[in-house]
């Protein structure tokens, strides 16, 4: 049984510790390559993927794993910065919906160089393309469990 344990926590522990150090890295190569806070642009790569480029401030939290207060205040510095903008949505007009500025773009095209030769770099480079298949399988179905087993417990 301990050597089960073990098999299950050093793949985990690998996981952490190859996620903490490229975040390391890239956060800060992005802060001082492109100005832009890691995080500032996983919300604006969120609005840039989503439909219509609009986001609504709690599915921006759910993404980002933040409470909603917690969004909220993070939003208020990045509309500060004139990067988002927050507007009524069309669906609810008590709602609003997060939308990236014309700057906002900008800053998104000249980050998103720097954010993908990081990826390359720190990430993609070290894993052929047959383990890079097995992460991606594996860490999908990892993900998809883990949905399944939270909607269930919302549902309960």
């Amino acid at each position: 049984m301990a050597g089960s344990a073990n098999a299950s926590i050093g793949p985990w522990r690998a996981l952490l510790q190859a996620h903490a150090a490229v975040i390391d890295v890239l956060s800060s190569e992005m802060q001082s390559k492109s100005g832009l806070p890691l995080d500032w642009y996983e919300v604006l790569l969120y609005l840039q993927e989503s439909p219509g480029g609009r986001l609504r401030m709690h599915q921006l939290a759910d993404s980002m794993l933040l409470s909603r207060s917690a969004i909220t205040r993070f939003v208020d510095k990045m509309e500060s910065a004139e990067l988002v903008e927050r507007v009524s949505c069309s669906e609810d007009r008590r709602g609003l919906d997060l939308v990236m500025t014309d700057e906002g773009r900008a800053v998104f095209r000249r980050a998103r160089r720097v954010h993908l030769r990081g990826i390359k770099e720190h990430f993609a480079q070290h894993l052929t393309a047959e383990e890079a298949a097995v992460v991606l399988r594996a860490m999908t179905k990892v993900h998809q469990a883990a949905k399944r087993t939270c909607g269930g417990d919302q549902a309960a």
